[in-house]
């Protein structure tokens, strides 16, 4: 009973309600018109100050003359000040103060060059200047307006001063104007709001009770009244209300678990649009693959991705209304990929509500259409020039060179030559193609790097003598043991090796080095000959790449030695790199692991 007895009637919880939203509407109205008088009033004390200084200007250019004695001009612009009830002061062009009506003998003449404020600058380049800042001489916040003065040239510039102060005493009057009438207004309005609450909160009481459950999910409650008004109208809608939204949210929930199942579960990137090109959804797997960060629901797919041809998709999905949009686009952050996307309309009836865009990663799929384009077209041109060869000495032969003996000889060694490159490229696609597919077997053994190292340079010692390179070897002779297939580090090396000679110049110098490093032995090779330019880095270990594509087919070999190289210590789970500068020289490195 006593809860009851002090229960606070609902008629005053709506006039709270009432009384707290007019708090808040008042006081941004208050807000808005308190900012809003402020700026106005700054802006009519400055309409007047600058009216004022015209005013004063044309005074002054029909009493102003050169001849005129300090203390004359300064009384003219004290008497102008006065008048006014303003600062005035008369600047020449050099910046010297000439009059101040604040100030005068021995204060006037130690003022300092005014030159440079920024007002008196601006007169004198715009015609009128401006600004509002602290005054050291009158140790006031002071509000300038300055503008040049002389009838067919400028003589110097007038400039008027008002201290900020007396504006703010004027705003501040107008803000308790202000706040008293909106004071009054919100008493009056709590007034009606009482008087009103109290007619409607008898029935309410009862819709409030039970939209306070149907508020906390129990849709099974319902309002009964008999008042055979609106308020009874309300009490229906609201139980059908209840029964609709519950039906609605049972629908909702299903769809939303089997959309976000779906869409979780997808492995290609999807973004939803609404008919306005808004993002409404953007799911995980496009946001990493396109790095994106926040939330960018609201915003369009150009603000998020910043990507012409991925908003241009969209547009066009939108527009045509009942045709699937596709398009490949190219995007360099945070990863340079290839994307394809089909954007495809959200009609209902006649109207589009929106646009799905799926995007399918094929970066790996063009890189690869890639390499079998380039692949087929360098093996084609590899084949060529020896078969070619082969078959024009061959017709030359037998149309009767054959019996010319010093070039037949010459013509059938071209030919052996041309035949072995061709066996050679056929034997090094073979080992390519066998250490790619997994299916070469590697026998392990325990073995020293350094023993491998000593066979290959004795067996590069023609090439080594031919090209008068100096090799340097570093390889501690307590460096741990490799376990690896003998034969194809021994290739690995080989193929580095002679390329650093090829590659170097006369009276060069490789240096072959073999250090410990996280488990593994890393083994360098490096030279001072040509280097290797910085765009061709990325792609050195291509099959057929060559930088210089004429010197490296006159030095010989199929352009496959990096490739084979990098298979070959990939297959013994190593990594290999190259660090080059051109003119300076190349270093390979590769690892391998301990035995």
């Amino acid at each position: 009973m006593m809860k009851n007895k002090f229960r606070i009637p609902l008629q005053y919880k709506i006039t709270l309600a009432i009384a707290a939203t007019n708090i808040l509407i008042l006081s941004f109205v208050y807000i808005y018109l308190k900012s809003n008088l402020q700026d106005h009033t700054f802006l009519r004390i400055r309409d007047n100050l600058s009216r004022e200084s015209l005013l004063i200007k044309s005074q002054l250019e029909n009493q102003y003359a050169p001849s005129l004695s300090s203390e004359k001009i300064d009384k003219i612009i004290d008497q102008m000040g006065q008048n006014l009830d303003v600062r005035v002061t008369l600047i020449d062009l050099k910046g010297k103060v000439l009059g101040d009506s604040k100030l005068s003998g021995d204060a006037l003449a130690a003022m300092e060059n005014h030159l440079y404020r920024s007002e008196v600058q601006q007169a004198l380049e715009k015609g009128r200047g401006e600004s509002r800042r602290f005054s050291t001489t009158l140790r006031d916040d002071m509000l300038y307006v300055a503008y040049p003065f002389g009838k067919e040239e400028p003589k110097g510039v007038i400039r008027l001063a008002v201290s900020l102060e007396e504006v703010q005493t004027a705003i501040d009057k107008l803000k308790g104007l202000l706040g008293v009438s909106l004071a009054i207004a919100f008493v009056f309005s709590v007034f009606l709001g009482l008087i009103a609450s109290f007619y409607i909160s008898i029935p309410l009481k009862k819709i409030s009770a039970v939209t306070q459950k149907i508020a906390g999910g129990d849709y099974s409650r319902r309002i009964y009244i008999s008042t055979n008004d609106e308020i009874e109208e309300l009490g229906n809608a609201i139980n059908y209300m209840s029964e609709q939204i519950k039906a609605r949210i049972d629908e909702v929930e299903t769809n939303k678990s089997r959309f976000e199942t779906v869409l979780l579960s997808m492995f290609e990137g999807v973004i939803v649009v609404d008919d306005a090109g808004a993002i409404r959804l953007m799911n995980d797997t496009l946001k990493k693959l396109l790095n994106v960060s926040g939330d960018p629901v609201g915003k369009r797919p150009l603000e998020v991705i910043r990507n012409i041809e991925i908003q241009e998709i969209a547009d066009k999905a939108l527009s045509l209304n009942s045709h699937v949009e596709s398009g490949e686009i190219h995007i360099l952050q945070p990863l340079e990929r290839t994307l394809q996307v089909h954007a495809t309309p959200v009609i209902k009836g006649k109207e589009v509500f929106g646009a799905v865009l799926v995007f399918h990663d094929i970066t790996e799929l063009r890189r690869l259409e890639n390499i079998r384009k380039d692949f087929v077209a360098n093996v084609s041109h590899e084949l060529r020039t020896p078969i070619t060869n082969i078959k024009g000495f061959s017709e030359t032969l037998l149309d009767g060179a054959l019996h010319d003996k010093k070039n037949a000889e010459d013509f059938l060694r071209t030919i052996y030559a041309d035949a072995n490159r061709l066996a050679q490229l056929v034997e090094d696609l073979l080992d390519l193609s066998r250490i790619e597919s997994g299916k070469a077997a590697l026998e392990m053994s325990s073995c020293h790097i350094k023993d491998i190292v000593d066979r290959v340079t004795v067996s590069l010692k023609e090439q080594i003598k031919r090209k008068n390179v100096a090799i340097e070897k570093d390889i501690p002779k307590n460096l741990a043991q490799v376990q690896v297939n003998e034969k194809n580090i021994a290739q690995v090396l080989l193929n580095l090796i002679d390329n650093a000679i090829k590659y170097n110049e006369k009276g060069g110098c490789i240096q072959i080095s073999a250090k410990e490093s996280n488990g593994f032995v890393e083994v360098s090779v490096a030279d001072n000959g040509i280097g290797i330019p910085a765009e061709d880095l990325p792609r050195i270990f291509e099959r057929f790449y060559r930088v210089d594509k004429a010197r490296s087919r006159e030095l010989g070999g199929t352009g496959l030695g990096l490739a084979i190289a990098k298979h070959l210590v990939q297959s013994h789970k190593g990594q290999i790199s190259v660090k080059s500068e051109l003119g300076q020289g190349t270093t390979f490195r590769f690892t391998l692991p301990k035995a």
